[in-house]
């Protein structure tokens, strides 16, 4: 504002008192283009619910915010670009270094290293989008360089600041110049105004002698009155001002006023129109959306599935915006999918150590004794004694459960006895224990790695399992024993197999270190062997052989899942788990030798 101030020529007011010009020191900043603030660097997009979070490379220019997949990228285009002229830009509620750009229905989750980086981005993209919806700043520092106040014309404004732009910013501006110009004009009637009050006073002790003049010249008195006077007014510089041509301008500044006004206001209103014609469409939009999610909750509530999809604020965890049911649905929905897959990714090649000698000389030895026997005895109680409650029944399977939680989260025991016909209890511990054919029937597990094979009976296993969203993916790192133990009691059938499963810990693969959640879990199959012999004496047949199987469970998932979701899953999952098991193996073994 200050450097564009009138030049108040008198010599060309005399020629053409109409017209005030103001001096303009540098054409360059009336025509040139000033970009907004540039910013750049790596942050983490949200890509999709299968990727998560990946490195991208941002770059904010002119205004519009871009993307590539890395900085070497950026000469070849980008991957996507949204304008922050009408975005939102909103950090995260909760984590400190997110925040989301979003456009309409187009958003983008980015995540910063640290609350600093997150400020200076969040800070940058507002004054960006600033600069956007009103003009450059800079652009106006140096507005009134090219306006001219014309006393026939009621438009002050040159036709570049309308070109321009016609935002309410610069209309303020050429007010702030308008204001300048008064400013000065009061400033030159009120120095003439007080020289005249001066030389009235000294016009009134003239005839008393000598009188003091400005510059400290003494003025004869004696002299003829009319040269003292303009003796005196020569000595105090009193200069009549050009009333004509101040009054010209007066007119064209105030004019100048009204018509900037006029104009805010015009702008106001077409904004006030804007935002309520908006109002109106997202008001509408918001109806719309009522009625699509009514019917597709009604839909849902027929069809008990709904695939759901959104962001990482979907996502399990404490703040999660998904509700129970709407959790278990989507377990539901990704759990469906996995059950209709037919083939399995190629598995992962097995990396074995070279097995101990004997798996008694292990450090682990002593726990997975003692872990064995206690699930052995854990499996022959009786199920009156500990209130167990059914929860599955099909055919000749029953599964029990005693509902209970640690630190909140779901661990409930369960119990399934099952009858199966056609093979022996080695046979079904076999196939349970065995890594060569585990992801043949484990549907559930996305990766298989032989950590340490201690002894033929006894392997150390890391299992990655598929992630069904909007649930953490999840993985698992347990030591598996098989074993035969004898039947000491004397009841009827053969020997008992058990194969035990117990979670413990590995130096190299600690828990909870990338982004899967560490589940841990105690597991036990233990199957027994009857025949029935034949009577006519015969070669023993798989129609005469019955297993009887007990399977125990305990595992704590981790994380954040609901405990009625996790409920709901477990009874859903585990029948179809236990048939679909025992069914591989009487497949496996119906054209076989009997494995006692």
């Amino acid at each position: 504002m200050q450097d564009a101030l009138i030049t108040e020529e008198r010599s060309t007011m005399a020629e053409d008192p109409s017209v005030v010009t103001f001096s303009d020191e540098d054409d360059e900043v009336e025509n040139g283009i000033h970009s907004p603030p540039e910013l750049q660097g790596v942050l983490n997009k949200w890509t999709n619910f299968f990727h998560g979070w990946q490195t991208r490379f941002i770059v904010l220019r002119d205004g519009t915010l871009s993307y590539y997949k890395s900085e070497q990228d950026t000469n070849f285009g980008c991957r996507g670009a949204i304008s922050l002229f009408k975005a939102t830009i909103k950090p995260h509620e909760f984590d400190e270094c997110r925040f989301d750009v979003s456009v309409n229905d187009c958003v983008w989750y980015l995540r910063a290293e640290n609350l600093e980086e997150k400020n200076h981005w969040v800070q940058t993209l507002e004054t960006c989008k600033a600069e956007c919806a009103y003009g450059s700043e800079n652009s106006l520092r140096r507005h009134g360089s090219a306006i001219s106040l014309a006393s026939n014309t009621f438009s002050t404004a040159s036709a570049s600041s309308f070109k321009k732009g016609r935002g309410l910013k610069e209309k303020l501006a050429e007010i702030e110049t308008f204001r300048d110009i008064l400013c000065r004009q009061i400033e030159t009637l009120q120095g003439y105004y007080d020289n005249c009050a001066e030389t009235y006073a000294a016009v009134k002790i003239l005839e008393n002698g000598t009188v003091g003049g400005k510059n400290g010249d003494d003025i004869n008195a004696s002299e003829e009155p009319e040269h003292a006077l303009l003796q005196l007014l020569h000595s105090q510089g009193l200069q009549a001002p050009d009333f004509k041509g101040e009054a010209l301008t007066f007119k064209a500044t105030t004019s100048g006023v009204l018509a900037t006004l006029a104009h805010c206001l015009e702008l106001v209103n077409q904004r006030e129109e804007g935002w309520r014609k908006r109002l109106e469409r997202e008001t509408e939009r918001r109806k719309r959306l009522e009625e699509l999610y009514k019917h597709a909750k009604v839909e849902a509530e027929k069809k008990q599935k709904v695939v759901v999809r959104g962001g990482p604020d979907f996502e399990e965890g404490p703040h999660s915006a998904l509700n129970d049911d709407e959790f278990y649905d989507a377990v539901e929905s990704g759990l469906d999918k996995i059950d209709e897959e037919i083939e399995f990714r190629e598995r992962l090649k097995l990396s074995r150590r070279p097995p101990s000698s004997k798996a008694t000389e292990h450090k682990l030895w002593p726990e997975i004794d003692r872990v064995c026997l206690e699930q052995l005895h854990y499996a022959r109680l009786n199920l009156g004694e500990g209130g167990w409650q059914l929860f599955a029944e099909d055919g000749e399977m029953r599964m029990y459960k005693r509902e209970e939680e640690v630190g909140g989260m779901v661990v409930d025991p369960l119990k399934a006895v099952h009858i199966v016909k056609g093979v022996t209890g080695h046979e079904m511990c076999h196939y349970f224990f065995s890594a060569d054919v585990r992801m043949d029937w484990e549907t559930t597990v996305e990766q298989m790695t032989v950590l340490e094979s201690i002894a033929e009976d006894t392997q150390v296993f890391l299992q990655i399992h598929k992630r069904v969203w909007p649930a953490a993916q999840r993985d698992s790192l347990f030591w598996s024993h098989i074993r035969k133990v004898p039947n000491i009691r004397d009841e009827d059938g053969q020997d008992f197999w058990i194969v035990c499963n117990h979670s413990t810990e590995h130096q190299d693969f600690p828990a909870n270190s990338g982004k899967c959640v560490r589940l841990f879990l105690t597991v036990c199959l233990v199957c027994q062997t009857f025949i029935d012999p034949p009577k006519d004496g015969t070669d023993i047949t798989r129609d005469n052989l019955t297993c009887k199987i007990t399977y125990c469970s305990v595992v704590n998932p981790g994380g954040w899942a609901p405990a009625s979701v996790l409920r709901a899953v477990y009874k859903r999952e585990y029948p179809k788990f236990l048939k679909r098991f025992t069914q591989y193996v009487i497949d496996q073994c119906a054209d076989k030798p009997i494995m006692f």
